[in-house]
């Protein structure tokens, strides 16, 4: 019998989660009553679980999945303004094997690249309440861990940036306990020090680069503050960092 990877088992348990009854409700109130563009789709209408190449060294944290994007398709970044914007862009930096992404079976592609988000359920307005976050804390530190070979982490928004932030002071708190110095960098590593800007970047006390980016959200790209010039040159900056 084959053995079931980390991955998958993880996956399956993100799949099956209901421990924000808010935002279950609000996915599934969506999944139901549809937009009248997609109102021939069956939803997907759960949690949506992370992306991309397990071997990947960039790792892409977002904010949440689109009521009608990613809680339609079941995918990451898939069937919204900000994947629309987004996948072109990996395609052109080789991160991805095409521009567009659609739906989960479109034939879409990772290479070196994992996406994932702070949040796994559509939440309404797009803004998650702190004790949603610290919910799908745990799926986010059990995801890192198993992608062992990340090195550069690429923060779209600033719930993302302090999303990474705060999964740094937990392990680094969790190491130092484990070995008896609860004293020591966990326990001292505050956020002060990081602020978010796009095109800003960090290394971290757990060695891996923390990159900002401005989301690729409709009232980014839409208005300028982040045109696909500037969204591109992140994407060239952590193929140069994860090859450093």
């Amino acid at each position: 019998m084959a053995t079931v990877s980390w991955l998958t088992i993880l996956n399956r348990e993100v799949v099956a989660c209901t421990r924000c009854p808010r935002l279950v409700a609000y996915r599934e109130k969506i999944a139901r009553e549809k937009r009248r563009a997609y109102r021939d789709w069956e939803y997907w209408g759960k949690p949506v679980t992370g992306f991309g190449d397990p071997e990947a060294r960039v790792l892409i944290v977002g904010l949440a999945p689109g009521a009608h994007g990613s809680n339609r398709t079941g995918r990451m970044f898939t069937g919204d303004a900000s994947g629309n914007f987004m996948y072109p862009v990996l395609y052109e930096t080789s991160f991805a094997n095409q521009p567009t992404a659609t739906d989960r079976n479109d034939g879409l592609k990772l290479k070196d690249l994992y996406i994932t988000a702070a949040v796994r359920c559509a939440p309404p307005d797009n803004k998650p309440l702190p004790q949603e976050l610290a919910n799908c804390s745990a799926f986010l530190d059990r995801e890192l861990a198993g992608l062992e070979r990340v090195k550069v982490v690429v923060a779209l928004g600033k719930i993302g940036f302090d999303t990474y932030l705060n999964y740094v002071k937990r392990s680094l708190t969790h190491f130092n306990v484990a070995k008896g110095a609860a004293s020591g960098w966990g326990t001292q590593f505050s956020k002060k020090g990081y602020v978010f800007n796009h095109g800003a970047s960090y290394r971290l006390p757990d060695g891996k680069v923390l990159l900002a980016s401005y989301h690729p959200s409709n009232q980014n790209t839409q208005t300028g503050k982040l045109t696909r010039k500037m969204f591109v040159e992140i994407f060239k900056r952590a193929a140069k960092l994860a090859d450093t």
